[in-house]
């Protein structure tokens, strides 16, 4: 069973989230709090939560400086920011400090319940049309690009799978399309984040994006 709160200032999100959420019998809501503040005094009482929803703009402390004081005092808890803001900076600067997870309010309920799966099993998940942003971003910032590692650094298959995974793939999809176990694409997803010093799959694909490897 995985535990879950919400931060929301506005009730009548709580409220559709939940309802969206109450019907899964692997996820229990346990709170709705409407501040940075609440979910710090409920969380210092109740050390079962496994994961936390929240918007940005919340008054008293944002959610940004919601995450990092999470981050400091109860990291175990894995967090998804839930917004209306898709610009890179902000996306970044969650991630940054802790969030595990970020996606659009115009997301829908199989996809926020796939993301809740991802992060709770230790992964980063960021909706795929933020991914697609980020990606536009980097393609003209071909700067320092004798900093990078080359395609010749890479194994075909390797190469093969980062693009794969620059078009939203998921393991599993991955190991379908080419026949490969799914322990052996995460092997080589592996490779490719160690390679490149990348944290997660986001800063993989910038990292691809300005080395010139997508091309």
């Amino acid at each position: 069973m995985i535990n879950a709160m919400l931060a929301d200032d506005h009730s009548i999100v709580s409220d559709a989230i939940t309802k969206l959420l109450e019907n899964l019998e692997w996820l229990k809501i346990i709170k709705q709090c409407s501040s940075g503040s609440e979910v710090i005094e409920f969380t210092k009482a109740n050390k079962e939560i496994d994961v936390l929803i929240t918007d940005l703009n919340m008054p008293e402390m944002s959610g940004l400086e919601l995450i990092t004081h999470l981050k400091m005092t109860n990291p175990n808890i894995k967090t998804i920011v839930l917004s209306m803001h898709d610009d890179v900076k902000r996306i970044t600067a969650c991630l940054n400090e802790g969030a595990s997870g970020y996606l659009l309010k115009n997301a829908d309920t199989e996809e926020l319940v796939f993301a809740i799966k991802r992060i709770y099993d230790g992964h980063t998940y960021i909706s795929a049309e933020l991914v697609e942003k980020i990606f536009k971003m980097t393609l003209n910032d071909t700067s320092a690009n004798s900093l990078f590692l080359q395609s010749d650094d890479f194994s075909s298959r390797e190469l093969e799978i980062l693009l794969l995974i620059a078009d939203g793939l998921t393991n599993i999809d991955i190991a379908e399309k080419l026949f490969l176990s799914k322990r052996t694409v995460e092997g080589h997803r592996q490779s490719l984040l160690q390679k490149t010093n990348s944290t997660n799959t986001a800063t993989l694909i910038r990292y691809a994006a300005k080395a010139q490897l997508l091309t």
